[in-house]
């Protein structure tokens, strides 16, 4: 078997293995985490509205902290945007979706893909240059950070080599390209990437709490 197969048949299957079990796993832990019962009297008829508005309100950071943090901000949307066109929007992406799945969407053409692909990779070269070059970021970041920022570009870098035709055979870069995804896919559930599934319901669960308390969003 070479590795082109190797990706598209026993790798692929091992890593969807891995993220539906490691998707089961985290969900039931955060499920049946105990609960303290909040017995204060709600400060508010409904709290929900509490949790979209905080869900909504730290898409952007607050005022006091928004110029500090405008680079990172930028370069968080930008890579963020970029991850969705590329991953999603991409005519091979849409193809294999539809292959595993059968669903389908429209796709955008290879040459917009294209550039928000290097687009994607640059912010995400930036942030890694900002995180190490900050002496607060870097003494906050650990393994975890570092490994999913390598996972999370890896599949958009062999992605730009495979579309350009640099660096080797074009089925040797299709194949590593395959398997960096694959990684990324079995990565998600155990580190700090699983905030791509949790992001909207943590921060709606913190809104809705805040709002039963009064406290302000």
């Amino acid at each position: 078997m070479d590795l082109l197969s190797f990706a598209r048949g026993p790798a692929l299957q091992w890593s969807m293995t891995i993220l539906a079990f490691g998707m089961a796993w985290r969900l039931t832990g955060i499920l049946l985490k105990p609960q303290r019962r909040d017995l204060s009297e709600p400060r508010v008829a409904s709290a929900w509205r509490g949790a979209w508005q905080m869900i909504a309100r730290r898409m952007w950071p607050k005022r006091e902290f928004a110029v500090g943090s405008a680079m990172s901000t930028t370069l968080g949307y930008l890579f963020h945007v970029g991850l969705f066109v590329v991953f999603f929007l991409a005519a091979p992406h849409v193809l294999f979706v539809e292959d595993l799945l059968g669903i389908s969407w429209p796709h955008l053409p290879n040459t917009v893909v294209t550039v928000a692909g290097a687009v994607t990779l640059a912010a995400l070269l930036a942030m890694l240059v900002l995180r190490v070059a900050s002496p607060v970021k870097r003494l906050l970041s650990n393994l975890d950070d570092y490994f999913s920022w390598f996972v999370t570009v890896a599949p958009v870098a062999t992605g730009l080599a495979a579309t350009a035709h640099v660096g080797g055979r074009y089925e040797d870069l299709l194949a590593w390209h395959i398997l960096s995804a694959e990684l990324l896919i079995a990565w998600l559930p155990f580190g700090k990437l699983m905030h791509a599934f949790l992001v909207f319901a943590s921060r709606g669960a913190t809104g809705y709490a805040f709002a039963r308390k009064g406290a302000s969003i």
